[in-house]
C-alpha cells in the first residue's frame, strides 16, 4: 500500500526559488500526513506559460534544480514528482522526473505529445513511450498531460506492467471531460491506477482548471480536487490492480492481429 500526496498549488511565473522553497514545505507536510511519495504538476518548478523563458531556465537533470529537489526529497523521507525544462545539448525536453525517498533518481520522462504552438516550438518530444520505475514495490510510470488524451501511450504502459500511471497536467478550461471523464476511462480500460495532478490559479492569460484525482483501477475516484489550491491524501493499493484485471479482462483478451492498422500513420 503506497500513500501518495497530490499537489495541486498555485505557480509563480518564472520563479524556480519561489517555487522550491514552497516544494520544500509542502515535501514536509506531505511526509507528516503518512505520504511516501509527492506528484506535483507539469513543469511545477518554472511554471509552464513561460514561453521563450523555456531556454533560459532549462537545465539538465543533474542541474541545480534537480539537485534541490533531490536535497528535498531526502531531507523529508518522500519521493518526489516533479516537472522542470530539461537540456540535453542543443534539444529542450518538457520533462518529469522521478526522485526516490533518498533523493535517487529514479525515472526521466520527456513529453511524447507536444500541444498547441508553444510546446512545439520550445521543446524537442520525447521518443520513449514507456518509462518506469520501481518504487515501494510498486511498478510506476510516468505520462505527461497532452499523453494521456491518447489511448496509446496508457495502453503501452499497461502492457508493459505499469501499475501506477502518474500524469503531471497543465490543464485548462473548458476541458473539464479529461479530467472528469477521460482520466478515470483510462484508469478502467487499462486496469491500473491513474493520478492526474493539475495545478490551479492563473498564469498571466491562462487559467488551470484543476479537478486533480487518482482514480483506482476499477475507475472509482479515489480523491478529487476543486478548483482552489489542494493537498490531497489518497493510497494506492496493488491488490486493486490485480482485483481488477481478474474482473475485467480486456487486456488477456485483446485481439493484436486485428489492431495492425492502427499504428499506421493516416
Amino acid at each position: 500500500m503506497l500513500t501518495v500526496a497530490l499537489d495541486q498549488g498555485p505557480i509563480e511565473r518564472h520563479a524556480p526559488q519561489a517555487a522550491l522553497s514552497r516544494l520544500d514545505e509542502v515535501a514536509r507536510r506531505a511526509a507528516a500526513g503518512g505520504a511516501r511519495l509527492l506528484v506535483c504538476p507539469e513543469m511545477s518548478v518554472t511554471g509552464y506559460n513561460i514561453g521563450a523563458d523555456i531556454e533560459r531556465l532549462a537545465e539538465p537533470a543533474d542541474g541545480p534544480v534537480g539537485l534541490r529537489v533531490r536535497r528535498i526529497a531526502a531531507e523529508h523521507g518522500i519521493g518526489i514528482v516533479y516537472g522542470n525544462p530539461e537540456r540535453d545539448g542543443d534539444a529542450v525536453h518538457n520533462t518529469s522526473f522521478l526522485v526516490s525517498a533518498t533523493g535517487e533518481l529514479l525515472a526521466a520522462y520527456r513529453k511524447t505529445h507536444l500541444w498547441g504552438p508553444m510546446e512545439q516550438e520550445h521543446f524537442r518530444p520525447g521518443d520513449a513511450p514507456v518509462v518506469q520505475a520501481d518504487f515501494d514495490g510498486i511498478r510506476i510510470g510516468l505520462l505527461i498531460c497532452y499523453d494521456i488524451e491518447f489511448p496509446e501511450p496508457a495502453r503501452a504502459h499497461a502492457l508493459a506492467g505499469t501499475e501506477f500511471l502518474v500524469v503531471p497536467t497543465a490543464l485548462l478550461p473548458p476541458e473539464d471531460v479529461v479530467a472528469e471523464t477521460l482520466v478515470p476511462a483510462r484508469a478502467y480500460e487499462n486496469q491500473m491506477h491513474v493520478a492526474y495532478v493539475d495545478r490551479c490559479g492563473s498564469e498571466d492569460e491562462l487559467s488551470y482548471l484543476g479537478k486533480t484525482c487518482l482514480i483506482a483501477p476499477d475507475g472509482t475516484e479515489l480523491a478529487r480536487a476543486g478548483s482552489g489550491e489542494e493537498l490531497l491524501f489518497a493510497r494506492v493499493d496493488p491488490a486493486a490492480t490485480t482485483a481488477a484485471r481478474r474482473v475485467n479482462t480486456q487486456l488477456a483478451e485483446r485481439r493484436p492481429d486485428l489492431y495492425a492498422s492502427l499504428t499506421e500513420a493516416p
